[in-house]
C-alpha cells in the first residue's frame, strides 16, 4: 500500500515537472507560423488572379529563375532581354534563385510549369514566415523567457501579416534579408556567448551581404558590436570573437567564390557582393580573429587600442579598394532618371520625401523604431540588462538610420523593435496582475501593445488623413510595390505574342512583366543598372514624334506599348506637350505607328513601321 502511494506521488511530481508544450520554442513557433500562414492564404489566394506577386521584383525574379532553369550559366547574371543591345547585367544573387528553381523543378514533376511556378511563389514566402518567427522566438526567449517569447511571436505575426514582403507570391529577396537579419540578432543574444552561436552569426552575416547590399550597414554594426564586446570582456569573450571572425571570413570567401565569376574578381561594384565588400569583410573577420587570439590577457586599454587600429586599417582599405562605395550607391544616376524614376520609387524615398508625399504613413515607418530606441535608452538609465539593451539599441539605430535615407530600411527597424518592446510589455503585464485596480498601469499596458504594432500607426495616420475608405493592409508597415494598375501586360500578352519577336518600348513599370509574359526584349524596366534602356525610353517619350522615330530606330524598337495612365508617362506628358507620349495621349498617331490592339484606357500596342515596310 505504501509503495503504491509512493509510486503515485512520484508520477504526480513527474507530471508537475513536465513543461507545457507551448512553453517550448519549436511548438510555439509552429503554432504561430501555421495560424499566420493560414490567415494569409485564406485572405489572399482564393481571389487571386495571379499567384506571382504584383511587385516588379517578383516578376523579375521569376524571369531570372526561368533563365537559370533553361540553362543560363550560374555565374551569368546578364538579362539579355532587358535594355539596349547586349542586355543588362543584374546584381541579384543566385543564392535566392537556386531554392526557387529547385522548388519549381520539384513541383513540375506533377504539375504544369505555370502551376509549379505559382505553387512555388505561394509557398516560398510562407516558408520565410516560419524561419523569421523561429529567429524572433529564439531571440525573445533568450532575453526574457517563455512569456516574452509569446509576446514577440504575437507581435511578429502581426508584423508579418501586415507586411507585403511575406504575402503569397513575394519571391524577391527582401523577405530573405529580414529572416537573415533576425537570425543574426538571435545568435548575438546568446547570453552565454557560446562560440557555436557566433559561428552561425558569421555564416548568416556573410549570406546577408551576398544576397543584397541593403543589409551591409546592419552587418557592419553587428561586427562592430562583437568587436566591442571582445574589447570589453577580454579573455572570457575571446572564443566567441574568434569563432565569429573566422566564420565570417570563411563564409564570405565561400560566397564570393560561389557567386562571382573569376573574370570579375577584381571588379568593384557597390550594389552586390564584389571585391569591395568581400575584401573588407574578410579583412575585418580575419583581423578580429587574430587580435582575439593573440591578445591573451592584454588589458582593456590595449584591446580597445587594437580595435581602433583595426578600424583605421579597414577605413584606409575602403578608401583604396572601393572609395566609390563610401558615398551614395545611386549617386551616378542620370538627373533625368532621378527626376522621372527614382523620385517616384516609394521605397527609395528619404524621410523628408516621405513626409512630403505620404505623411499619413510616416508613423507606420518610423514610430516603432523610435519607440524601441527610447525603451532601450530608458533601460540603460535604469541599469537593467545594460549590455543587452545597448546591443539592441545599436542594431536598431543602424537600420533606422538607413530608413532616414531610404524608407525601405524602416521594415527592419520595425522587426528588431519587437524585442525590447516585448520585454516592456511583459513588465507592464506583470504590473497589471499585481495591481489590477490601477488604471494608469492598465492604460500604459494597452497603449504599449498598440504602439508596438506598425500597422496601428499606419491605420491611425490613414484615418486621420484620408478616412476609412483609404485603408489597405498592403499599404501598412512596408512601402508599397510598383504595380501595373490599369496597364496590364498579362491582358495584352496575346497581342504582343502574335507579333514577331522584337524590342518593346514601354513604361519601365511594365518592363518586368513584358519579360515574363512575352519573348520580346523590353527596353526599359525599373533597375538602376539599366540606365541606358530607361533613358532611351524617356527620350522617346519626351521627343517630338519625328525625333522619337530616330531614337526608336537607333535602339531597334519594333513595338511600342503605350500606357496613358502610367504615373511616369503622365509626368512626361506634362513636361513636353509636343512629345510623343503627349501626342499619343491626345489620340494623334504618327504615320510610322500602326495600332495593333489594347484598351484605350490601358496598354495600347503599336507596331513600329520601318522604312522597308
Amino acid at each position: 500500500m505504501a509503495e503504491g502511494v509512493a509510486d503515485g506521488d512520484l508520477g504526480a511530481v513527474t507530471r508537475l515537472q513536465r513543461k507545457p508544450l507551448l512553453s517550448k520554442l519549436l511548438p510555439s513557433v509552429c503554432l504561430y507560423w501555421i495560424v499566420t500562414s493560414l490567415f494569409y492564404v485564406v485572405l489572399t489566394v482564393p481571389g487571386a488572379t495571379d499567384l506571382i506577386g504584383p511587385d516588379n521584383d517578383d516578376a523579375m525574379r521569376l524571369v531570372e529563375v526561368r533563365d537559370l532553369l533553361v540553362g543560363q550559366g550560374w555565374f551569368d547574371l546578364t538579362q539579355y532581354r532587358l535594355g539596349l543591345d547586349g542586355g543588362t547585367l543584374m546584381h541579384w544573387s543566385r543564392f535566392v534563385d537556386l531554392p526557387l528553381a529547385a522548388l519549381i523543378r520539384f513541383f513540375s514533376l506533377f504539375l504544369p510549369t505555370e502551376a509549379a511556378e505559382g505553387v512555388t511563389a505561394t509557398s516560398w514566402p510562407l516558408l520565410m514566415i516560419g524561419l523569421l518567427l523561429g529567429g524572433l522566438g529564439l531571440a525573445a526567449r533568450r532575453i526574457g523567457g517563455t512569456e516574452t517569447m509569446h509576446i514577440a511571436l504575437g507581435l511578429g505575426s502581426l508584423f508579418v501579416f501586415t507586411c507585403s514582403k511575406f504575402r503569397p507570391g513575394s519571391i524577391d529577396h527582401h523577405n530573405v534579408q529580414l529572416v537573415l537579419t533576425i537570425w543574426v540578432v538571435a545568435m548575438l543574444l546568446d547570453g552565454m556567448a557560446r562560440p557555436r552561436s557566433y559561428v552561425v552569426v558569421g555564416v548568416v552575416a556573410a549570406m546577408a551581404i551576398a544576397i543584397g547590399a541593403e543589409t551591409v550597414p546592419f552587418v557592419a554594426v553587428a561586427c562592430a558590436c562583437v568587436s566591442v564586446q571582445w574589447a570589453w570582456h577580454g579573455r572570457s569573450f575571446a572564443p566567441a570573437a574568434q569563432a565569429f571572425g573566422l566564420s565570417l571570413t570563411l563564409s564570405v570567401t565561400a560566397a564570393f567564390l560561389l557567386t562571382v565569376p573569376p573574370q570579375a574578381y577584381a571588379v568593384v561594384t557597390c550594389d552586390n557582393l564584389s571585391l569591395g565588400f568581400y575584401s573588407l569583410t574578410a579583412m575585418g573577420g580575419a583581423g578580429l580573429f587574430l587580435v582575439a587570439t593573440l591578445s591573451g590577457s592584454a588589458p582593456a586599454s590595449l584591446r580597445f587600442g587594437l580595435l581602433a587600429l583595426m578600424g583605421g586599417v579597414l577605413l584606409l582599405a575602403a578608401r583604396v579598394i572601393a572609395p566609390q562605395c563610401l558615398g551614395d550607391p545611386l549617386g551616378n544616376l542620370d538627373p533625368l532618371l532621378v527626376e522621372l524614376w527614382l523620385d517616384g520609387v516609394s521605397e527609395a524615398r528619404s524621410v523628408v520625401a516621405e513626409v512630403k508625399f505620404e505623411p499619413n504613413l510616416v508613423g507606420a515607418f518610423y514610430a516603432v523604431g523610435i519607440f524601441a530606441q527610447a525603451v532601450c535608452l530608458f533601460r540603460l538609465v535604469q541599469g537593467r540588462q545594460r549590455e543587452l539593451h545597448l546591443l539592441l539599441f545599436a542594431l536598431i539605430c543602424a537600420v533606422w538610420a538607413v530608413s532616414l535615407l531610404q524608407v525601405r530600411g524602416a521594415i527592419f527597424a520595425n522587426l528588431l523593435g519587437i524585442l525590447p518592446l516585448s520585454l516592456l510589455i511583459v513588465d507592464l503585464r506583470r504590473m497589471t496582475h499585481r495591481e489590477p485596480r490601477n488604471g494608469k498601469i492598465g492604460f500604459a499596458y494597452a497603449a504599449t501593445v498598440l504602439c508596438a504594432v506598425p500597422a496601428v500607426w499606419g491605420v491611425v495616420g490613414i484615418l486621420l488623413g484620408q478616412g476609412w475608405g483609404a485603408l489597405a493592409l498592403d499599404a501598412i508597415s512596408a512601402p508599397a510595390g510598383n504595380e501595373e494598375g490599369e496597364c496590364s501586360v498579362s491582358e495584352a500578352a496575346a497581342t504582343l505574342n502574335a507579333l514577331p519577336t522584337g524590342v518593346v518600348v514601354a513604361p519601365s513599370n511594365s518592363g518586368a512583366d513584358i519579360l515574363r509574359y512575352t519573348p520580346h526584349r523590353a527596353l526599359s524596366a525599373p533597375y538602376h543598372r539599366n540606365q541606358g534602356g530607361m533613358l532611351t525610353e524617356l527620350h522617346i517619350g519626351l521627343a517630338t514624334p519625328a525625333d522619337a522615330k530616330a531614337f526608336m530606330a537607333g535602339a531597334g524598337v519594333t513595338i511600342l506599348a503605350y500606357c496613358k495612365t502610367d504615373p511616369q508617362t503622365q509626368t512626361m506628358m506634362g513636361m513636353k506637350k509636343d512629345g510623343l507620349y503627349a501626342v499619343l495621349g491626345r489620340g494623334e498617331i504618327p504615320d510610322y505607328l500602326e495600332p495593333i490592339g489594347g484598351k484605350p484606357d490601358g496598354l495600347r500596342i503599336f507596331r513600329v513601321i520601318g522604312e522597308k515596310d
